[in-house]
């Protein structure tokens, strides 16, 4: 009997008390120019396209942040190397990208450098075709985010950086170089 008065004290006061260790909410939103690469490749494959991404993100402190994501790329192949000469390799990429990934910024004012890395899934459409691999899947694969970049203004709400997505599933990773802007929601 003591033990379960305790607990419907504990159960009741506990939504009195609200631990407020999320400091701030806002939405990033993220333009860019998209790429893909396969992991191996002999004529040296980069494949570009179309990037746009929304983040929650939730501020734990002035240097940590929790970033539930949803975004959407696609790439396709001109049939040429980096150095313009024809090739049959591709890596191309039409996907939904879904995942959560952890921000750490340097609490600098006006421009803060950051680095974050996570989990997420794609889904959607991936060809790699290299002289190593000869991939063309559909359907849901994970992958691991890492991006980098500047938080620049006063209250850091633009976000110019680089994001990656490695794709071991299908042998290669899609990024962007993405133009981003956040929109506080107190």
């Amino acid at each position: 009997m003591k033990n379960t008065i305790i607990l419907l004290i504990i159960v009741l006061t506990s939504n009195l008390a609200q631990a407020q260790f999320i400091k701030q909410k806002s939405i990033n939103a993220q333009i860019g120019y998209g790429l893909s690469a396969p992991y191996n490749s002999v004529d040296q494959v980069v494949n570009n396209g179309f990037f746009i991404q929304g983040e929650f993100v939730l501020k734990i402190t002035s240097w940590v942040e929790f970033k539930p994501y949803a975004g959407f790329i696609t790439t396709s192949s001109n049939r040429k190397d980096i150095n313009d000469n024809p090739t049959d390799e591709k890596a191309e990429t039409k996907a939904f990208l879904l995942g959560g990934k952890a921000r750490l910024r340097a609490p600098i004012p006006w421009v803060a450098p950051y680095a974050e890395i996570g989990i997420g899934t794609s889904i959607g459409k991936f060809e790699t075709v290299t002289t190593f691999d000869n991939i063309d899947k559909s359907g849901i694969i994970y992958h691991i985010p890492f991006s980098f970049g500047l938080e620049l203004g006063k209250n850091h709400t633009i976000d110019l950086g680089f994001a990656y997505y490695f794709q071991p599933t299908v042998q290669q990773y899609v990024g962007a170089l993405s133009l981003g802007f956040t929109f506080p929601l107190n």
